[in-house]
């Protein structure tokens, strides 16, 4: 649980060190974490290292302790007896009846599948990598482990283009103690790809599974991920192909709908709102105006978190320009002088699908990937048009500087959101959950919160792959303030949980003499 007071964090070191996060009880269908490796065991010899196998299906046995024998005596000897009579012979003692076959095992501690759909699983990662997806691959694949249902698990490089070429790793190949440091690794471990099957690509993949025996396919990725599983699920309904096809929720973006938010927003606005920090400290010591471009296609929740970090009232950054509301740019000049007029600086976070009258950004490339979404900001275009626009109405001598924060949002080390971490790993153990339950052979996961706003918890259900492929969700209009250049107090309240405590910093008195 996240901690913090009306908005202001406490003072505490910047919360990067995931290594000692405990997992949340999980509300929902929760299964207990395996206990931490322990971390003298791996300085040890212990021989080769062990691979991931179901945990053992064995009832627990008591071991009673042995009892000490007593100490021998000094032998007596006694006079010989007699010997006894011949016995009569015995008749041959009656055979005993066959023992009752025993019962079934019960599934290993954490299965609750009851499908009797038995078979082989894929699993894969798509779209931009963030700081936990790792923590979703390794939760899934600690809980296929325990499944009855999924025997062999198995890795697809570089998602549906690996799928496709049958590039496959196998997963129960590795050793605990890695997964656990891969799970704390940013980046897809996996890889990942941006595409988009056709009917053709499906029913190779079909082929390919029938050959390879797999039941269980489960794709990590945002909304374009999940439009990919769910036309990979309605293709195998539609050629009878008994495959249970589960989406698991990552996007730093935060714009998938039906849930509260999304594993991987957490540690990326945290990094957003750490570097906003930063940079309004430096525009402190050298002041001008900065304007820092941050990711956002049509949902403005990451630009947002620039703002989360303020600590005083003329904190930067002074302007938030977020994509769910029309960018006019005598507008924005006609603010940034006022600001600057005020302070003698000022601070701009702008998201790159900032968009004109007309809906069309203010920037983009002629690139689109396979799914249609046009390439915005990464080559820092945006940032440097906005530059020269505000220098050319505002003076050739006013400092201006732009930065666009581009891919370094997505996987920074060491900022990582505690319960960002936690969440991902839960989403990826209850994909697994739903897939061995009769109810639903489709879906994806949603987190809903559960806890007050200083009392943050969180639960996770299932819904269907529609509700979150393709289309996505923007911010509400309760967290944009009026004049459409700023964050509200709702957001502030609804984000901080999310990103954790962040450093409070000193300054001086500034007493005159």
């Amino acid at each position: 649980m996240s901690d913090y007071t009306e908005g202001k964090p406490e003072e505490q070191p910047v919360e990067g060190e995931a290594d000692e996060q405990e997992q949340p009880q999980e509300e929902v269908q929760g299964t207990p974490e395996e206990p931490a490796a322990d971390e003298k065991a791996a300085e040890e010899p212990v021989g080769p290292e062990p691979t991931l196998e179901p945990e053992p299906i064995e009832a627990a046995v008591s071991e009673e302790p042995v009892p000490e024998q007593e100490p021998e005596q000094e032998a007596i000897v006694a006079e010989p007896e007699p010997e006894p009579e011949p016995e009569a012979p015995k008749p041959p003692p009656t055979p005993k009846p066959a023992p009752a076959p025993k019962p079934e095992p019960e599934p290993a501690e954490g299965s609750v599948g009851t499908v009797e759909l038995i078979g082989n699983a894929i699993i894969a990662q798509s779209g931009g990598p963030t700081n936990v997806i790792n923590q979703s691959l390794v939760g899934a694949i600690k809980e296929m482990a325990r499944s009855r249902e999924i025997k062999g698990i198995y890795g697809a490089l570089h998602g549906l283009k690996g799928m496709l070429a049958e590039d496959f790793v196998d997963l129960r190949a590795e050793n605990p103690r890695s997964l656990d440091k891969l799970a704390k690794t940013p980046s897809a471990a996996l890889g990942s790809v941006r595409m988009k099957p056709t009917r053709e690509d499906c029913h190779k993949l079909f082929d390919i599974c029938k050959k390879r025996d797999v039941r269980y396919f489960f794709y990590i990725g945002g909304n374009d991920s999940a439009e990919t599983a769910h036309i990979i699920a309605t293709e195998a309904a539609d050629a009878n192909y008994d495959m249970r096809v589960y989406h698991i929720p990552k996007t730093i973006d935060n714009d998938l709908r039906e849930t509260d938010h999304c594993p991987g927003y957490g540690s990326a606005a945290r990094f957003v709102a750490l570097a906003l920090m930063g940079d309004q400290l430096d525009n402190r010591s050298i002041p001008g105006v900065k304007i820092d471009v941050v990711m956002g296609r049509h949902a403005g929740f990451l630009t947002a978190a620039s703002a989360l970090g303020q600590q005083r009232s003329d904190d930067g950054p002074h302007l938030v320009y977020l994509p769910e509301r029309t960018f006019y740019l005598a507008r924005f000049a006609e603010d940034v002088k006022r600001v600057h007029d005020e302070l003698g600086r000022c601070v701009v976070a702008v998201s790159e699908g900032i968009q004109d009258d007309q809906g069309d950004p203010i920037y983009k490339s002629g690139e689109t990937d396979s799914h249609g979404n046009v390439q915005l900001s990464g080559t820092g275009a945006l940032g440097d048009y906005l530059a020269r626009y505000i220098k050319e109405e505002l003076g050739p001598k006013l400092r201006v500087r732009a930065d666009t924060f581009g891919y370094l949002q997505r996987c920074f080390p060491e900022v990582v959101s505690k319960v960002d971490a936690e969440e991902a790993a839960l989403v990826g153990r209850k994909a697994v959950q739903c897939a061995v339950m009769d109810e639903h052979p489709s879906g994806s996961i949603v987190i809903k919160r559960t806890g007050t706003t200083k009392t943050y918890a969180a639960s996770y259900e299932w819904t269907a792959l529609e509700n979150v492929a393709r289309d996505t969700r923007s911010m509400p209009d309760d967290f944009i303030n009026a004049e459409s250049n700023g964050v509200t107090e709702a957001f502030r309240e609804y984000a901080l949980p999310l990103v954790g405590k962040l450093p409070r910093y000193g300054w001086l008195k500034g007493k005159k003499v």
